[in-house]
């Protein structure tokens, strides 16, 4: 009997690569956008209720492996730069920041930027950003009357916009600072979403706003910038760290560099702290019995009219979990992505390269092995002998993981914390919209609008300053 031909039969057996099971259904070409658009979390986590920790999908003809669980979270954030690539998948953001910043520039320049960044997120910098924190929202709640409503989404954008830029940015930036910047930015993060990632330039009206808004925010910085620069003053702040900085080759910024590098710090201090701020409000005031014990635990720390401090707010410990389950319940990221460059293994399978690997922060957090009644509202979680998110690496992911977890986590901390110690030392507040839903509008998901809650404000009220007010 003649053996020809069964060598190459048995390599090819030993080479054939065994794809992520396809998630079934979709649509010609768009496959599974339209659900996926509709609401991520629930497709993700009917897909993964089906196949388990790793299957395929198709957005708009890309294929898409996703990633869930700790086992695949931890595959997708120990892969190495040259196999997963974040600046390929992130390119969606060059409208936003410029063609040489971040996800735009070489690995080395955006390393050296991380480098100017850096020392803006240090705890020496984060110690003196309370005050600042403090001010401004005091100064945005002295505006509020005895009693009223207001939208908490509304509260969490715009208070976090003025806290980014006057912590990171500088106090004369925040000077300049109007109710026509904070429209700016709104208009800029409504580019990011599904068709922005997959098609950034088409000619939609979103995308139009982003980048009029764009091209007004480089003449309102440029005009800073100058202004500076023809005054002769040179700051203590991160404007000016960037207006003096070289890189590594003796290149300065531009103006439309700086705008870029100010817009990437901005959107790292700012646009998670506004959705958790915002979803921190919502749940404390759906769950009383937890938030009567914050109210004490704050009248043990800053009763008294004892000022709020950093080292103060490290004590608020029943508020930090509150806040650590409301991400777990409600990351403000709910899907990261990046490019395959080279083929991926996991399981049993291979995903080759030229697809995406995603993951879902939102639905690796309601995983019931991992944490326990998923869907409950259990600040206790966390706490020790607990401590629920510290059993399974890579279980809590909302702020990314390994060495690609988010350098701007603690400043989001310490901005919800400050928020909410100045808020309920002054008002007692009351859910008006008792149930509100995500919205998916965007990719940084916060409670739809509106989100309000009626407020009153306490007969004596302590100023997070030390003086009291009847």
């Amino acid at each position: 009997m003649s053996t020809a031909g069964l060598a190459p039969r048995t390599s090819a057996r030993r080479t054939r690569v065994t794809l992520p099971p396809h998630l079934d259904g979709g649509l010609p070409f768009l496959g599974h956008a339209l659900e996926f658009n509709r609401n991520p979390i629930r497709f993700v986590q009917r897909a993964r209720g089906q196949h388990g920790d790793i299957f395929a999908i198709t957005l708009a003809g890309q294929k898409v492996a996703v990633l869930t669980g700790p086992k695949g979270n931890e595959a997708f954030f120990r892969a190495p730069d040259d196999q997963l690539s974040a600046k390929e998948a992130y390119r969606f953001t060059v409208p936003l920041f410029g063609k040489d910043i971040a996800y735009a520039t070489t690995p080395e320049r955006m390393s050296e930027q991380l480098d100017l960044i850096t020392p803006a997120l240090s705890e020496r910098r984060l110690r003196t950003y309370v005050d600042y924190i403090r001010e401004e929202v005091e100064n945005y709640a002295s505006r509020w009357g005895d009693e009223g409503t207001i939208d908490l989404v509304q509260l969490g954008n715009e208070l976090t916009v003025f806290i980014a830029t006057r912590c990171l940015i500088g106090h004369e930036f925040r000077q300049n600072l109007s109710t026509e910047f904070a429209h700016l930015y709104h208009d800029m993060e409504g580019g990011l979403n599904l068709i922005g990632f997959l098609w950034p330039h088409l000619p939609l009206p979103a995308f139009r706003r982003r980048d009029r808004a764009r091209t007004r925010m480089v003449e309102i910085i440029s005009g800073i910038v100058a202004n500076r620069r023809a005054a002769g003053v040179e700051g203590e702040d991160f404007l000016q760290t960037l207006m003096t900085a070289r890189y590594g080759d003796g290149t300065a910024l531009n103006d439309d560099n700086i705008t870029g590098m100010l817009l990437t710090l901005i959107f790292a201090g700012q646009h998670t702290s506004a959705v958790l701020a915002s979803w921190t409000g919502v749940e404390l005031l759906r769950h009383p019995e937890y938030l009567h014990k914050v109210l004490d635990e704050r009248e043990r720390i800053f009763g008294g009219g004892r000022p709020l401090s950093f080292d103060g707010l490290n004590e608020m410990t029943l508020l930090g979990w509150a806040i650590k389950e409301t991400e777990r319940l409600h990351p403000p990221l709910i899907l990261l992505m990046r490019k395959i460059r080279r083929d991926l293994h996991f399981r049993n399978y291979v995903v080759p390269a030229g697809w995406l690997a995603m993951v879902s922060p939102a639905a690796s957090h309601r995983i019931a092995e991992v944490f326990r009644e998923p869907n409950r509202f259990d600040p206790y979680r966390f706490a020790p002998r607990r401590e629920e998110d510290k059993r399974t690496r890579f279980a809590l992911i909302t702020f990314g993981g390994g060495r690609h977890a988010c350098i701007g986590m603690t400043f989001a901390y310490l901005q919800v914390k400050t928020i909410w110690s100045v808020l309920l030392g002054q008002f007692d507040f009351e859910l008006v919209d008792a149930d509100p839903r995500p919205n998916f509008d965007t990719f940084v998901v916060g409670p739809k609008p509106p989100c309000r809650v009626r407020y009153r404000r306490k007969k004596q009220a302590f100023s997070a300053n030390g003086k009291g007010s009847a």
